[in-house]
């Protein structure tokens, strides 16, 4: 998400506000492989520009077998190579001098005090 926000994209709200959506996936426990498949498949609906990165993103055959639509599928901690993704289906916003006060600790999407637990 920082380096994302870095290089200019902006976290919207909607799924039509999208010009992409990126799944983070798990891939661990069956339902938690189930639920991915489920936001994969969302996500291709109500936008159709899907970008898939997580430990479900290591099963490349699984995703497309199901959603044979998805853009571009990366592994865990591929986050370089999802950038590049991201810029070839997006490029790069233009330069704003503003992006370079991103706090150091990054761009969170919850709380200190929340953490994901699956059990």
């Amino acid at each position: 998400m920082t380096e994302l926000r870095t290089d200019g994209y902006q976290i919207v709200a909607s799924y039509h506000d999208a010009d992409l959506v990126i799944v983070n996936t798990c891939g661990f426990i069956d339902s938690a492989v189930q639920e991915s498949l489920e936001a994969i498949g969302e996500a291709l609906n109500e936008n159709g520009k899907v970008i898939v990165t997580g430990c479900l993103g290591a099963k490349e055959d699984q995703i497309r077998e199901v959603h044979p639509k998805v853009l571009a599928i990366t592994g865990p901690h591929s986050y370089e190579q999802m950038l590049a993704h991201v810029h070839h289906y997006v490029p790069k916003p233009q330069h704003n001098p503003f992006f370079s006060l991103v706090p150091q600790q990054g761009i969170k999407l919850t709380p200190k005090h929340y953490a994901y637990l699956k059990i």
